[in-house]
């Protein structure tokens, strides 16, 4: 089995480095376009083969994508990283040209893969891949949601002073700062609500601090942050590759569900081999659907960029 990441930036090869310890291929090919790039950083993997005992292989190529040939799933990371006080949004123009080169490459080499959207605006890159790629919707998949899901799971944590492992919670919507929605109703701890172990003003806390998750490490580092982004991604290609049916929070592509038709959007779904099979209906209240809604139409309008482009 082969998988690409494309963008051996620092999203892209953590990404890959969790990969290849995960061993989910006997392949992992890190595609850049920087020459050398990819092939130092894929060398400095190898090397810890036997430190870290896994016996997958890294290959780093420079923009030849006839060495990603039968990859069953693509990674997209490639893109400009997000800087301190810029938004996800205002990295549309240069990165839309960049993904939609990536994706007609990729496809001309593993017409069969599930493509996996990291880089960002999420949302609209994943919308850009779905419409443009021709493949069937359940094959293009971005990863946002379940990011946003482990930060809301962090900050409840340390809110609650529990293991975030021993915490359920999901973030649907789109990928930014005012886009996404932590479902706090339906968060919970050990099978409680953890509304019962908090109060509404400390959950409404966590709540805002996950929203502003990526921009606070954005701050604190001066890039994006790219250690749970690259596990984020590891863990969605872990589920396709295993056919585990684990279900995540994904970017996909809506065609009515939530009340939302030609749009990709961050909901629950069952992902296995066939990319995202199923998508699971949390049945939202009034006040969830309606920040629903509206976190579609700020994405819609997103989308509306790549016309003009």
């Amino acid at each position: 089995m082969k998988i690409t990441v494309v963008g051996a930036g620092n999203v892209g090869a953590t990404c890959a480095e969790a990969m290849v310890r995960m061993e989910l291929a006997t392949e992992i090919v890190l595609l850049d376009i920087k020459e050398g790039f990819a092939e130092g950083k894929a060398m400095d993997m190898n090397q810890c083969a036997t430190l870290h005992g896994f016996d997958a292989k890294v290959k780093g190529v420079t923009s030849d994508y006839a060495a990603t040939a039968g990859s069953e799933v693509v990674v997209i990371t490639s893109g400009l990283p997000r800087k301190p006080g810029m938004t996800r949004e205002e990295l549309i123009g240069t990165n839309a040209g960049i993904v939609r080169s990536v994706v007609t490459n990729a496809l001309q080499h593993s017409p069969n893969a599930i493509i996996v959207v990291i880089s960002n605006p999420m949302d609209t890159m994943t919308y850009l891949a779905a419409t443009q790629s021709g493949l069937p919707k359940n094959r293009i998949i971005g990863m946002g949601g379940i990011l946003d899901s482990s930060r809301f799971k962090y900050y409840l944590s340390e809110a609650m002073g529990v293991p975030a492992s021993d915490l359920q919670g999901t973030v649907i919507g789109g990928h930014g700062d005012t886009t996404m929605i932590p479902l706090t109703r339906l968060a919970t701890y050990q099978s409680t609500p953890v509304s019962s172990h908090m109060t509404e003003e400390k959950l409404a806390e966590v709540k805002a601090a996950t929203m502003v998750g990526g921009a606070t490490l954005t701050g604190l580092i001066g890039t994006s942050a790219w250690y749970a982004p690259g596990a984020a991604g590891a863990a969605l290609v872990a589920s396709i590759v295993r056919d585990q049916k684990k279900v995540f929070p994904c970017c996909v592509y809506l065609d009515g569900e939530y009340g939302q038709s030609d749009i990709c959007l961050g909901v629950p779904v069952v992902i296995g081999k066939n990319g995202w099979e199923k998508i699971v209906d949390y049945k939202l209240n009034d006040e969830e659907q309606a920040a629903f809604n509206k976190s579609a139409d700020a994405v819609r309008a997103m989308n509306a960029v790549l016309g003009t482009l």
